[in-house]
């Protein structure tokens, strides 16, 4: 009898347990499926050295550049230099044909060289009182006027011929021997390329944080991973009232004339002090209008302790450099931070961490052609 007994006893406490085993089991399937573990990528919030930076785009322009032209029309008679040559100052360039010009400048020399010689004669016969003052005077007015008339002959033949302004290099000639050429036609351009100056413009709420002979530096996609340094040399004093920017001029250095005016530029500006803050990758951020936030994974998933968890936190930042940003709260150096996948988490979600295909987060990334 108490054989049966406990026979049956063991039978419904088998079938009682196995209720309860099942049940368990049903419930964490369920609950597995309601939730699945999600695949993310992941970094850990490192603590690096920031200093905060202005950051715009801009066009190098020549401290010296003009189209050179003649003020004068006439036929081309000597070309004096070929494309893309380096000059100096002075330099002679082209000339037109002047000879007309220059005879008559021979004939008012000799004019003036022989009132030269009446004055002189009358100044003699002044002294013995041979001739009247009035006499002397009207030669000293006439040897002013005939000078007068041969540096104005100078002057129209100077003008027959182009000459380099500034130091620098030319580009492409535009004229040719024999051709005529109208009074203002650009004959060849001259730019004076080392240093440069780079143009950019800022908002006005960095005013504050800029002053000449502060440095800068300049990137071009032209020469990728090279950074040219210069500082600013001048702050326009009026704000464009359109776009509450202000004017910006700094002076790059180009002793190797890399750069040629009309290249685009990315200037960078240091302002502030260095400080020690924690850095993400940009993509770790969820930014939403009532504050921007991050999933940290922390510790096992309840009832899942195959998967990680994570937990939403929310965050304060601060400046961008490249494709990282500065925490300022929320996050401190160590904490293991999704910056892949983070779109379909929620607080407390399963994941499965997969690093295998996580790009480097660069604070210079350089543009590539794909």
């Amino acid at each position: 009898m108490v054989i049966m007994l406990l026979a049956t006893g063991a039978v419904f406490g088998g079938l009682y347990w196995f209720q309860n085993f099942k049940a368990g089991i049903i419930q964490k399937v369920m609950a597995s499926m309601s939730n699945p573990a999600q695949t993310v990528s992941t970094a850990v919030a490192a603590q690096t050295d920031w200093q905060d930076k202005l950051e715009a785009v801009g066009s190098f322009t020549a401290v010296n550049g003009a189209d050179l032209a003649l003020e004068v029309s006439g036929i081309v008679q000597k070309i004096s230099f070929n494309s893309g040559d380096t000059v100096t100052t002075g330099q002679t360039l082209l000339e037109l044909d002047a000879q007309e010009d220059i005879a008559k400048l021979a004939s008012l020399q000799a004019t003036l060289d022989n009132y030269h010689i009446t004055l002189e004669r009358d100044k003699a016969q002044a002294a013995i009182k041979a001739v009247s003052q009035a006499t002397v005077d009207t030669d000293i007015a006439n040897v002013k006027n005939a000078q007068a008339l041969v540096d104005q002959q100078k002057a129209v033949v100077g003008q027959k011929t182009l000459k380099a302004p500034f130091d620098g290099r030319l580009g492409i000639r535009s004229a040719n021997l024999g051709e005529y050429l109208t009074a203002g036609t650009s004959v060849v351009t001259l730019q004076a390329l080392d240093p440069l100056y780079v143009d950019f413009y800022l908002p006005q709420q960095a005013l504050s944080r800029l002053k000449v002979g502060q440095d800068i530096t300049a990137t071009v996609d032209v020469y990728p991973g090279r950074t040219f340094t210069g500082q600013i040399s001048a702050i326009n004093p009026k704000v464009d009232s359109t776009s509450r920017n202000v004017q910006v001029r700094a002076t790059v250095k180009n002793a190797d004339e890399a750069l040629l005016p009309g290249m685009f530029a990315r200037v960078n500006i240091s302002v502030g002090t260095v400080q020690q803050l924690v850095t993400l990758p940009q993509t770790a951020i969820i930014y939403n209008p009532y504050g921007d936030s991050v999933f940290v994974v922390d510790g096992k998933a309840q009832g899942d302790p195959q998967h990680d968890a994570v937990r939403q936190v929310f965050v304060k930042t601060g400046g961008v450099r490249g494709d990282n940003v500065a925490i300022t709260s929320g996050v401190k150096a160590g904490d293991q931070v999704v910056i892949a996948g983070a779109l379909k988490l929620r607080n407390g979600s399963p994941v499965i961490v997969d690093n295998s295909k996580v790009p480097p987060a660069e604070d210079a990334p350089a543009v590539t052609d794909q």
